[in-house]
């Protein structure tokens, strides 16, 4: 059966966090985020949040200010490369320091 016979809208997906373990320990790069360039921030009104929307693990959470759970977090980069405004940038884990 293909999908449209199957009358699915669209497959749907359910990122939860945790899925894979706590992945801080291994992770190489981290997203840090500018909070005087966060399009929410900046506006004190939801607006943007793309990295949220778009990272696969759901570890942004979606309010102001945005904060990431960094325990859980596996530095794909997905959320630096939605931001619209450049809020959000990779840096070497061993060069970021404590999280």
């Amino acid at each position: 059966m293909g999908t449209r016979e199957c009358k699915h809208i669209s497959a749907m997906a359910s990122p939860s966090k945790g899925e894979a373990g706590k992945t801080g320990q291994w992770r190489t790069q981290r997203p840090v985020i500018d909070h005087s360039k966060c399009i929410p921030e900046k506006n004190r009104a939801p607006g943007c949040f793309h990295c949220w929307l778009y990272c696969p693990e759901a570890v942004i959470q979606k309010r102001i200010p945005i904060e990431i759970d960094l325990a859980y977090c596996k530095g794909c980069g997905i959320c630096a490369e939605e931001c619209a405004s450049g809020a959000i940038t990779m840096v070497a884990e061993a060069e970021a320091g404590p999280g």
